[in-house]
């Protein structure tokens, strides 16, 4: 890479740091920097997600204050999130490139709508939840958990919007406010990330770029601490809008290779 390469993967890293931690879309910001310094679309998966990693891990330290009272469920669905994490990793590593180089395009364009939907479903959920709710049980239990392997997988294999997926998912499920819902997500996504860019380094170490996925980690260890600390101050739609044009670069340049 060369040196304005470096600093453009670098700041990329930073700012999905920080919207992972507030948002959970970084990686429609670093993928297409991945692309443009000329990594194939599963090298720079790979190396996205190895980098990411401890930017979740710091936006999750960040929630922490969220997260009280939590610890019973996340017992419950990390597991599942693991195992979710694994399924995703197998079927990326496994299945031919070409086969992720054709659906990735529709995957990136499903991430950029729910990234531009998000707002509605927000409101959608912020009207019917209510504080102080039970613990789930049963079929709610059993829905929540199925979800955390589905959006585990779909993070395994490709990472981008993960988290608005289990945030709108799990909204409808637990009665709990948003941004407790975002420090759930946070967590488990640390885990789904950190779970998969083991699988990756163990069976595909020359798939991954380490240069690459070092400025990206470097990057998003800032982000994702300032994101938690002050991302919430950061108006909204400058955060979508940014997200949504780089995901439809990300598009437009997967399309044209």
């Amino acid at each position: 890479m060369t040196v304005p390469e470096m600093l453009a993967v670098l700041a990329a890293g930073a700012a999905a740091g920080s919207i992972n931690a507030v948002v959970g879309s970084g990686t429609l910001v670093t993928f297409p920097v991945l692309l443009a310094t000329g990594l194939p679309p599963v090298t720079a998966t790979v190396t996205n997600t190895l980098g990411l990693v401890p930017g979740s891990v710091s936006g999750a330290v960040g929630y922490r204050r969220e997260l009280a009272g939590q610890r019973p469920l996340l017992l419950r669905l990390l597991p599942a999130s693991v195992l979710g994490a694994l399924t995703g990793a197998v079927l990326l590593l496994h299945l031919p490139a070409a086969a992720f180089e054709a659906v990735v395009p529709a995957l990136v364009g499903l991430a950029v709508v729910l990234v531009a939907v998000q707002p509605l479903l927000s409101r959608r959920l912020a009207a019917r939840q209510v504080a102080g709710g039970t613990a789930p049980r049963g079929l709610r239990l059993a829905g929540l958990v199925a979800a955390a392997y589905a959006t585990g997988s779909y993070g395994g294999y490709f990472a981008a919007s993960q988290g608005v997926l289990q945030v709108g998912l799990f909204g409808l499920l637990l009665p709990e406010p948003l941004q407790r819902l975002n420090a759930l997500k946070n967590v488990l996504t640390s885990a789904v990330n950190g779970v998969a860019a083991l699988a990756y380094v163990v069976v595909a170490t020359d798939r991954v770029d380490w240069p690459a996925a070092a400025l990206v980690a470097g990057g998003s260890v800032v982000g994702g601490t300032l994101g938690a600390r002050y991302g919430r101050r950061l108006p909204p739609v400058v955060l979508r809008t940014a997200i949504v044009v780089l995901g439809c670069v990300a598009v437009g340049v997967l399309v044209s290779r």
